[in-house]
């Protein structure tokens, strides 16, 4: 099995160049930035409102800032990532509140790796439309 060839409409150079920024945003925000407040109770039943909406807007304010510095024209991707991340850590949540996911349960770390790999496939996409455009 081999995969097809990329594109050379797609600059790899560029492509690198935005896969490692937006991976390192996603670092910076779900990782450093990202308090237990947020963490928790972005996966409640009941008051996950806000401190989801909280995380997604410092995705977004990091997102911004670095894509306002490398390519201010891109400045919409960041509302773009804003609305997968808000889409994806809220089924997540809903995952984890109605099935009781935590971090005893045999599903906990599949969920967070899915949530993970969504995340980073999301760069990926981004990514691509950057570098080719």
């Amino acid at each position: 099995m081999s995969f097809p060839p990329l594109s050379s409409a797609i600059p790899v150079e560029a492509l690198i160049g935005w896969m490692l920024l937006l991976s390192f945003k996603h670092i910076i925000a779900d990782f450093v930035l990202q308090t237990a407040w947020m963490a928790h109770g972005k996966d409640q039943r009941h008051g996950w409102a806000l401190p989801l909406l909280v995380h997604c807007l410092i995705h977004f304010a990091v997102a911004l800032l670095l894509i306002l510095i490398v390519a201010p024209r891109f400045w919409f991707v960041a509302v773009i990532d804003f609305a997968i991340h808000i889409t994806i850590d809220r089924a997540k949540g809903l995952v984890s509140a109605n099935f009781g996911v935590n971090q005893e349960h045999p599903w906990f770390w599949t969920l967070i790796g899915v949530d993970q790999a969504l995340h980073h496939l999301t760069g990926f996409g981004l990514s691509i439309f950057m570098a080719a455009n």
